[in-house]
């Protein structure tokens, strides 16, 4: 009778699991499809061109594995890449993924996921001007040189980006400084030279155990290149933040601030929000900071240590490739893990990879306890360089 009944149990357990595969089956989500460098015939650096040629392939291929039903009798692209290296990204069920992922101009195919945030006196830290030339350091040397910073886009009234003294801004630029609801162009400036910000179009899968954290982090963009986090911000003007007198934070650490390259321009590309960063968007802000004429890109976002993969489907490592071989740097931070050597990310041999693990610096404040008695304390903080001179 027991055996009987654990049977049963079991019977019952198979019904109700096998329409859930079958549903999972036809769950769709977001996908990378990866294609290598741009071929002469695939439209490279026409926009429509390149749209046309990427919905012809995701049709054909949709087509072929039976699954075109009436909703998907127009496939949807969510990203285009076609100025430094070919791709696109759509919603997906795992077997038009695998379908793609066998035809002969994809390279990989990998689920769009979900990237972590990376967190003045680190330049001198770092003893930047020890054995350098001081009339190699100033406007003539970084004057020109613009730097992309990929993250949660920019507060453009910070004094880090006043433009004060600049000239103007050098004629190679093609980039764009994109409007929302509270960002117009004229906050863009001869510092602050573009901005430009990654939405998700409607119509993306409902969060699944696989990407909830995706889901998260989309739901969260907001329609403007405008950084309501605060990380874009300081990493912008870290990297490149004008000179700016007197700052402190509630009154600790007062002084200079300013960047490693303050004559430097600065470009930003919004690609995350609070909860995270979007590697489909990250792979379109990379594409598009090269058509736009960046010379470094500056990128502090990354995986988990504990969910690195392998660099044909690491967005960072495949979007950085490609920069370099156009002759852009991209420089990334190591991430937030440690201590173990293994727990560096974004170390792919053509990534100036930077981290720091300690600062020579301590903020001391009072702590005023529930019976009058006041306690002293100093904390130590480690930051993250976002990007070397």
């Amino acid at each position: 009778m027991v055996k009987r009944a654990h049977f049963g149990i079991l019977v019952l357990a198979y019904r109700l699991l096998v329409p859930l595969s079958a549903e999972a089956q036809h769950t769709k989500e977001s996908y990378v499809v990866y294609m290598g460098s741009p071929s002469a015939s695939s439209g490279a650096g026409d926009v429509e061109a390149a749209r046309a040629a990427h919905l012809e392939m995701l049709s054909s291929v949709v087509v072929a594995s039976g699954e075109l039903e009436p909703r998907l009798s127009t496939p949807s692209l969510t990203h285009s890449y076609h100025h430094a290296f070919e791709g696109f990204v759509a919603e997906l069920t795992e077997e038009e993924a695998a379908a793609l992922s066998d035809h002969e101009r994809v390279v990989s195919v990998f689920r769009d996921r979900a990237l972590q945030l990376h967190t003045t006196r680190s330049w001198d830290f770092l003893d930047t001007q020890s054995g350098l030339r001081t009339d190699r350091l100033g406007r003539r040397a970084s004057g020109d040189v613009i730097i992309g910073v990929i993250d949660t886009g920019v507060w453009p009234e910070s004094q880090s980006f006043n433009d004060a003294g600049m000239g103007d801004v050098p004629a190679r630029w093609r980039g764009l400084c994109m409007e929302g609801p509270d960002f117009k162009k004229s906050k863009c400036n001869k510092k602050l030279i573009g901005a430009r910000y990654y939405g998700i179009q409607a119509g993306s899968a409902a969060p699944t155990s696989s990407n909830a954290s995706l889901g998260a982090v989309t739901a969260a963009m907001t329609g403007s290149p405008r950084d309501t986090v605060g990380h874009g911000t300081h990493c912008a003007s870290t990297a490149a933040g004008a000179v700016v007198a007197d700052a402190e934070y509630y009154g600790l650490a007062r002084g200079a601030a300013k960047g490693g390259a303050p004559a430097s321009r600065v470009a930003t590309y919004k690609v995350c929000s609070m909860g995270g960063c979007s590697s489909s968007a990250l792979l379109k802000a990379i594409d598009d900071a090269v058509s736009d004429g960046v010379d470094v890109i500056s990128i502090s976002i990354g995986m988990s240590s504990a969910f690195a993969s392998d660099f044909l489907s690491d967005p960072i490592a495949l979007g950085a490739f490609h920069a370099h071989q156009r002759g852009v740097l991209v420089v990334c931070s190591g991430g937030n893990d440690g201590p173990n050597p293994y727990t560096v990310v974004n170390s792919a041999p053509w990534i100036l990879t930077v981290a720091a693990s300690s600062i020579d610096r301590t903020f001391q404040s009072s702590i005023v306890l529930g019976n009058g008695n006041v306690v002293k304390v100093r904390v130590a903080i480690a930051m993250l360089l976002v990007l070397a001179s």
